[in-house]
């Protein structure tokens, strides 16, 4: 077993871990990011939709299970360079200003945060620079107020998409140009590393066209003598001193070798489940519970968010490539007759016939399921799910185990009911066939792309795991710098919040290291 000492310490180099990595690099502090993944290839498989959906490619191969030990799945997550901003559709959004306070929901509570919007606008601003994010302000009715414009022009619609905006304006509605952190000049194609291709959502990027941890963050970081990458490396535990108030060195399993590190200052950024597992697996004498579980905390409140999709197919064709451009926030806040918070429509990246068979009946031909495809324009529901301390994760048995009863449910399938009722009222193009076809599906507890809540932070140690600084309460130099700090998951998509938290705890530390 070896053992070098660093400045910082930081596990994963996803939105949090990868992010956090490059505020600090310019320090000049020794710093090691330890990613359990390796890069992932640039091959051909990337857009090859048979290796992405049917055969996982990119996904783990664990099994997790669920708390009844009845069911078992393989998740939904990867372990890369980048972490799932690898794979992501790179939607990025800014909470609303109203998600940081206590909100009413149908189905219960989604508490206040403790630091509040304006505590994050400067870092949102400067994870959208960072991250290439391309947008318009003034279109989304919920948008909160921003100091800066987007720093890139919005990517625009494609013919079939550009009507639909312009029928769900016409109904009254509010679509907006969706916020992508995208490698995308549409003015000068040879500036941008991305080619408006149909796998972008839910594919890695074979062209690293998408701004993401990885090429953005990552990269940048490991350019300078100070930081130090070591890929394949899980860490399996941290230990501490006697008295259990600091991290006196991780653990770690690198292709088969174990090997030991220590640092002043150790950043846990695996993903919520997989930080919170972290903790869990590293209890000892003094916190024989988990690390930084006095309140036992650690692990609950899990929030995933509520999923659904909507493929709606309609007489007119939709030959459109780059499907994912337009969102629609009319409903976030809830709708006439429903004064509860509903959710976000956004588009999915366009389907393809194999994509359409991962749900189809294995005797469904194949000529039938490319016309589905062709004629389909494809849609994301999302609605938030709400804190329980009862939905946890916990590590039992050499396995990670997740207990998960849904809540909010009201919410979601108003919310998917209605944006079903608004494309059946729009123009589908054809004056004589009815637009009458929706396929709608909820996704399952493997769905964890928007995993959030295990150790959140907040002001009393009795109730939270984390302080302000995303430090944990009981454990002076560990830190949680992923998802994993939310207190309320909101209903837009988390990654954005991620970076720019990273971003803030970043410039704690660097005071805090002096």
């Amino acid at each position: 077993m070896s053992t070098e000492h660093y400045d910082v310490i930081i596990i994963g180099t996803g939105a949090g871990g990868g992010t956090l990595a490059y505020r600090l690099a310019p320090t000049g502090k020794k710093i090691l990011i330890l990613e359990r993944g390796a890069f992932l290839p640039q091959e051909k498989a990337n857009w090859d939709t048979v290796e992405v959906y049917h055969k996982d490619r990119y996904h783990t191969s664990e099994v997790w299970h669920d708390d009844s030990d009845r069911s078992k799945f393989h998740p939904g997550t990867g372990y890369w360079v980048g972490g799932n901003t690898k794979v992501y559709g790179g939607a990025l959004f800014r909470l609303r200003e109203r998600d940081f306070d206590r909100v009413v929901h149908k189905g219960g509570i989604s508490p206040s945060w403790p630091l509040k919007y304006q505590d994050f606008e400067p870092y949102y601003t400067e994870a959208e620079k960072l991250y290439e994010v391309h947008g318009q302000r003034g279109q989304d009715p919920t948008e909160p107020p921003t100091s800066d414009p987007y720093p890139f022009a919005p990517v625009s619609h494609e013919p079939r998409i550009q009507e639909i905006h312009d029928d769900l304006q016409k109904k009254g509605l509010h679509p907006f140009n969706l916020p992508l952190a995208i490698k995308l000049n549409e003015v000068n194609r040879r500036l941008g590393a991305c080619i408006r291709c149909n796998t972008c959502d839910g594919f890695p990027c074979l062209v690293n066209g998408k701004g993401d941890s990885d090429i953005n963050c990552v990269r940048p970081a490991i350019a300078k003598e100070n930081v130090t990458l070591l890929t394949e490396a899980e860490v399996l535990r941290l230990h501490t001193s006697p008295s259990g108030r600091e991290v006196t060195s991780v653990e770690v399993r690198h292709k088969g070798e174990i090997m030991s590190f220590s640092s002043d200052i150790v950043v846990v950024s695996c993903g919520a489940i997989n930080s919170a597992v972290l903790l869990l697996r590293s209890a000892n004498e003094k916190h024989p519970n988990g690390l930084g579980n006095s309140s036992d905390q650690v692990g609950r409140n899990f929030m995933k968010h509520q999923h659904g999709a909507v493929i709606g197919l309609t007489p007119k064709p939709n030959p459109t490539e780059f499907q994912k451009t337009l969102a629609v926030n009319d409903f976030y806040w809830g709708e006439p007759g429903f004064d509860y918070p509903m959710g976000l429509i956004q588009l999915l990246g366009k389907v393809n016939k194999d994509i359409v068979a991962t749900d189809a009946p294995k005797f469904a031909p194949g000529m039938a399921l490319d016309e589905i495809a062709k004629h389909s324009v494809d849609w994301f529901v999302t609605a938030e799910d709400l804190p329980d301390r009862n939905n946890r994760v916990t590590f039992k048995n050499g396995a990670v185990h997740l207990s998960y009863t849904e809540n909010n449910t009201e919410a979601f399938d108003r919310l998917l009911a209605r944006w079903t009722k608004v494309l059946k009222s729009i123009n589908c193009g054809d004056a004589i066939l009815p637009c009458s076809l929706y396929f709608r599906k909820k996704l399952a507890i493997q769905a964890v792309a928007h995993q959030n809540g295990t150790c959140r932070f907040g002001e009393d140690p009795a109730n939270s795991v984390l302080d302000l600084d995303c430090r944990t309460h009981d454990v002076d130099n560990l830190y949680v710098v992923d998802g994993a700090f939310f207190p309320s998951s909101a209903a837009v998509n988390p990654t954005l919040t991620i970076i720019a938290n990273a971003l803030r705890v970043g410039d704690r530390l660097i005071e805090r290291m002096g």
